[in-house]
């Protein structure tokens, strides 16, 4: 089967960062669904993996955590799913990507593919859709109020791949207020188009212009990036007892000025379940169903932004420096083998 792959760890602009290869076809065992993948999206895990984490002597890296596609082999003791379903996932970090024509998944952690969408469509949800429910969810707990304040929330990065779904997520579901951060005119305009009800410049002091808003101190920071850069920010602006939760890699993380506010501080990695095989694993497959039917019944949509065709090293690398760049809005796709 074709597949891309890389062997050391590296820079993307080298030439074998990423290139096209020959693997066998894998065979399911367990509960484990064979899914022949039509369409996958790229996200900053894959380019921080690509950089720093070598194949195993002998290997190949294979990177990917967001498919979609048809189940065309089964697992003995699979449940939830038949030949011929489409499916739609994210996949385990200590497992082999999706980036190949075949991909093994465990069924626990998979979702039926909206209807209503593409393939295309519909591969740029799984990973984003599930860091952005666990956050706002299990972690933040924001349909649980903080006494006495604002019941808001601030998105940082609203219009990365994780913001934009996690706007779309408050919206839908809850009627906590929603301030997003963007820095440029066009990704301003995007966190608006996908509902959030503030939008304020993360290149500048946040507090302030949370504060300008008037509505009091929120109750809820989600920050997707440059945690280290705003920190203080947030310390300054997020309400006593607040919660505040992040999913990017600072390389260090002072805390202390959250204490005078007794805030609790949460860090979200969607991949937790699927690694330690937590009692509760199945619950990613249930809320990537539950995403699947906001999004066939309107309340929902892709974020998809740009697709590119076919899935080979040289659209990936494409899509690998686009991440890199930090200038992309919603997601990117890459479809057909």
């Amino acid at each position: 089967m074709k597949a891309i792959g890389y062997r050391e760890a590296g820079a993307i602009e080298r030439q074998d960062s990423l290139e096209d290869i020959e693997l066998s076809r894998p065979v399911p065992t367990g509960r484990d669904i064979l899914v022949q993948v039509e369409a996958i999206s790229v996200n900053p895990a894959d380019t921080k993996i690509r950089k720093g984490v070598n194949a195993d002597s002998g290997q190949w890296k294979i990177l990917g955590w967001d498919a979609v596609g048809k189940v065309v082999e089964a697992g003995p003791d699979v449940k939830n799913f038949e030949i011929g379903d489409e499916v739609f996932y994210a996949g385990s970090l200590i497992r082999p990507g999706a980036n190949s024509q075949f991909h093994l998944v465990d069924e626990r952690i998979v979702g039926k593919k909206p209807t209503t969408l593409s393939n295309a469509e519909a591969a740029a949800l799984p990973l984003t859709a599930i860091t952005a429910w666990e956050m706002l969810f299990d972690r933040l707990d924001i349909g649980k109020p903080v006494p006495g304040a604002a019941n808001a929330i601030v998105i940082i990065g609203g219009a990365g791949g994780v913001g934009s779904i996690a706007i779309q997520l408050v919206r839908a579901l809850t009627d906590v207020t929603v301030i997003a951060t963007a820095s440029r005119p066009e990704t301003q305009e995007w966190v608006k188009a996908l509902g959030a009800h503030h939008v304020i410049d993360h290149s500048k002091p946040i507090a302030e212009q949370v504060a300008a808003l008037g509505i009091g101190a929120p109750a809820f920071v989600f920050s997707t990036t440059e945690t280290h850069r705003h920190l203080k920010e947030i310390i300054e602006l997020i309400a006593p007892q607040g919660r505040f939760g992040l999913i990017d890699d600072p390389e260090s993380l002072d805390v202390v000025g959250f204490k005078r506010k007794a805030a609790s501080i949460h860090w979200e990695l969607m991949f937790t379940r699927s690694i330690f095989e937590t009692a509760d694993i199945g619950e990613q497959g249930k809320l990537l169903n539950e995403v699947s039917r906001l999004v066939d019944e309107g309340k929902i949509r892709t974020t998809v932004t740009e697709t590119l065709s076919p899935i080979n090293a040289a659209n990936l690398k494409t899509a690998h420096a686009a991440i890199e760049s930090g200038k992309t809005k919603g997601k990117v796709v890459l479809e057909g083998f």
